[in-house]
């Protein structure tokens, strides 16, 4: 088995010149992806949240995240808009606790976030709240987060890009070829 930071440099590399921006970047990926892949292999749900200008992505993500073409166990995965479809609604520390204990309710703690938007947007406080959520924050830099720029011409690009090598990673993952024990 392959250790996670030199697999994804090479995964990097494999893919050319498309991915030549994250090699820089690469352990803000690893250390934030490895913590979410294990948890989904540890059998949690990923709840996912993008702020209003990715929500293409976030449908995205959920509509390719399980394709059986992938050959691979179904990732637990939904949008915070299927489980509380009033989640603009909620303003404040009070409301966000009170959609927590929804959540630890109905998922018994076996639950993380993915978050992917810009890092001042309401929709990432939530997210912001717990140490182990996922995150792709845009235009602020947040320990254990990947930063973005929301203003990079081809953010939406990289967006697809970043999803493909995570799609690769949860593969080789799940694959047991590689690991993110160092």
């Amino acid at each position: 088995m392959q250790q996670f930071v030199k697999w994804t440099l090479e995964a990097i590399r494999s893919e050319g010149a498309m991915l030549n921006w994250l090699e820089e970047s690469r352990y803000d990926w690893t250390a934030t992806t490895a913590q979410a892949i294990d948890q989904i292999l540890a059998g949690k749900t990923v709840v996912l949240i993008t702020d209003h200008k990715r929500s293409w992505f976030g449908n995205y993500i959920v509509s390719m995240i399980n394709q059986l073409t992938h050959e691979r166990p179904m990732i637990p995965l939904v949008c915070i808009e299927g489980i509380y479809p009033e989640f603009d609604s909620i303003v404040g520390g009070e409301s966000i606790d009170m959609l927590d204990d929804l959540l630890e309710l109905s998922y018994k703690g076996e639950y993380f976030f993915w978050y992917v938007g810009r890092g001042n947007d309401r929709r990432a406080d939530i997210a912001k709240r717990h140490s182990d959520s996922y995150l792709w924050i845009m235009d602020e830099d947040f320990q254990n987060a990947l930063t973005l720029r929301s203003y990079d011409p081809i953010i939406d690009i990289k967006l697809l890009q970043l999803y493909r090598l995570f799609n690769m990673t949860l593969n080789a993952m799940l694959f047991g070829e590689v690991t993110t024990d160092e």
